[in-house]
This record gives structure tokens, C-alpha cells and sequence, in this order.
């Protein structure tokens, strides 16, 4: 047994095989034995790169669910303090790098926005708005384009359009499909996203 390890003393390196050997075994009595012994270092320790504390018990409790789940795959060729305390650390590192990325892809998206919405022309009439999208129908191919007119501009159902085109339903929803696609693309250097949106959805 490893009743030498009481009291917080140091490892040797037999109880540290020993505690792996069990680690492995799924042994419940050793796992909590070293949670209890390395919890609170670890979370001090994963708070100083990640300066959050909620965020770094999170860390922690993460990296010991997933040594309990892949104690049999357990392979330690340092000591238990280190291996512990580095994965932490690999752990901390990867939230940070994951913590940037979503970081820019979010500054990425606002500045795209931005970038559309300097650029869109708020200020058509209505006249003007019904000319830009009456200039993206006419570029749509006949079928699509005539499909389009019935569904969105005279408020025709498809199960009406297909009946009086003689054509299945399937393929009025297909083409009312393509003719939004096109139209978004045709327009989109006119009309801000969520307007295409609302007028085309």
C-alpha cells in the first residue's frame, strides 16, 4: 500500500509505478487519491494561463475525466507531477489557441459586416428598389425566372404553380431556389445581407 504518501509527503518512484500500474487498472481508490493530492496545485497552477479561475477547474476536472476514461492508454515515462502538470499546461495552451481563433473569426465576421453595410446605398426609393430587382429577375433563365414571378411577385402557392404549369412541386420549390441563389448574388453589391434576406427568404 501507499501509506507513506499520508500526510502530503513526496512520491518515490515505486509508489509512482505503483500508482500508475492502478491508474491503469481503473483502480477508483488511487484515482481519487490523486485527485484530492493534485487538484487544488493543478488549478493554481492552469489559473496562471488562463487567469480565470472557473475556466481553470475546468481545465482540470477535464483533464482528469479524460485520465480516468484513457487510463488504460496511460503512458508516463516522467514523474506523475510532471506529466500531470504539463498536461494542464497543454490543456491551458490549446483553450488559449482556440480562445484567438474564435477571437478573429469573430472580428473577421464584424468587419465583413461593417464593410457591407459602408458600402450598401440605404437610400432607394421604392421605385428604385422594385427597378434593382426587376433588373436580377430578368437575368434569371425562363423557366426560373417564370416560377419566381408566380411565387414571389403574385403570391401564387406552389402546389398552384406546379398545377398550372404542369410540373411537379419538387421542381417549382427547386427553381425557386436557384432564382433566390442568383438573386442574392446579383444584388448583393446593392442591398445590405439582412435586406436581401428579408426580401428574398
Amino acid at each position: 500500500m501507499f501509506i507513506s504518501l499520508a500526510n502530503h509527503k513526496r512520491f518515490s518512484r515505486l509508489d509512482e509505478k505503483y500508482l500508475i500500474a492502478e491508474l491503469k487498472r481503473k483502480n477508483k481508490i488511487v484515482f481519487d487519491f490523486v485527485f484530492n493530492f493534485y487538484y487544488s496545485g493543478l488549478c493554481a497552477y492552469a489559473r496562471r494561463w488562463v487567469d480565470n479561475g472557473d475556466t481553470a477547474e475546468d481545465l482540470v476536472q477535464d483533464f482528469f475525466f479524460n485520465l480516468w476514461v484513457h487510463s488504460s492508454d496511460l503512458k508516463i515515462s516522467s514523474s506523475l507531477k510532471s506529466y500531470f502538470f504539463v498536461s494542464v499546461k497543454n490543456k491551458a495552451i490549446n483553450h488559449l489557441k482556440h480562445v484567438k481563433v474564435k477571437e478573429e473569426y469573430g472580428k473577421y465576421v464584424q468587419d465583413e459586416v461593417n464593410r457591407q453595410e459602408e458600402s450598401a446605398n440605404w437610400e432607394f426609393t421604392e421605385p428604385e428598389l422594385a427597378e434593382l430587382i426587376d433588373r436580377g429577375v430578368q437575368k434569371l433563365p425562363p423557366r426560373c425566372r417564370e416560377i419566381f414571378i408566380l411565387s414571389r411577385l403574385e403570391g401564387k402557392n406552389n402546389d398552384s404553380i406546379a398545377q398550372s404549369l404542369g410540373i411537379s412541386k419538387r421542381t417549382v420549390e427547386v427553381q425557386i431556389s436557384n432564382a433566390l441563389k442568383i438573386l442574392r448574388m446579383e444584388l448583393k453589391d446593392y442591398l445590405p445581407i439582412a435586406l436581401l434576406l428579408y426580401l428574398f427568404k
